[in-house]
């Protein structure tokens, strides 16, 4: 009588789908639109999933309010590494119209004086990956210092290090504090 069991029903899982908003200017949305647009026509790709606005909406999406790319996809239905290509796309495109460490200086040596700081970005890591720990903190996150003019101003960003890494390490193993002393930069 073993086969008569009573399976456990299970509940049906949907998503749900509802309007949000992003605090973001439209016109930021038509340049990252312009910049995919123009990607797609060097590279010669006719098609894709979706039209360069809609990809440019899912990208500011995860880069201002944080959605993760499987929220994205469920939210879009879109597949998650169609998501990632996505997001890894525009990033790249977004990433190359930053200015460098040296023309960030350059600009910095104009200013009366420059802002140098550190900022954590949390991350979701598990507890093995201590590098990531910050223990001041008591989360995982990467470490990223920024270049800032005093009337705030982002002059540049630098790469994320892990966020157990010092703000004086970081800027040291960025050769911030170097570039800044060359140039004669007050910080």
């Amino acid at each position: 009588m073993g086969g008569d069991q009573e399976q456990p029903v299970r509940p049906e899982i949907r998503v749900l789908v509802y309007p949000s908003g992003i605090d973001l200017s439209s016109s930021a949305l038509r340049f990252l639109s312009g910049l995919l647009r123009a990607r797609r026509l060097e590279r010669g790709i006719r098609w894709r999933r979706l039209p360069a606005d809609r990809q440019a909406l899912r990208v500011l999406a995860h880069l201002r309010c944080g959605h993760t790319y499987a929220q994205l996809a469920a939210g879009f239905g879109i597949g998650i590494a169609t998501v990632y290509r996505y997001v890894a796309e525009a990033i790249e495109l977004l990433a190359a119209l930053a200015p460098d460490l040296t023309t960030a200086v350059h600009t910095a040596a104009r200013k009366a004086y420059l802002i140098l700081d550190g900022t954590l970005l949390p991350i979701d890591r598990i507890a093995v990956d201590r590098p990531y720990y910050s223990g001041k903190h008591k989360k995982h996150s990467m470490n990223v210092q920024v270049l800032v003019d005093p009337f705030g101003n982002l002059l540049w960003a630098s790469p994320a290090l892990p966020g157990a890494v010092h703000d004086i390490r970081a800027a040291r193993t960025h050769g911030i504090i170097d570039a800044l002393a060359q140039s004669g930069v007050r910080c």
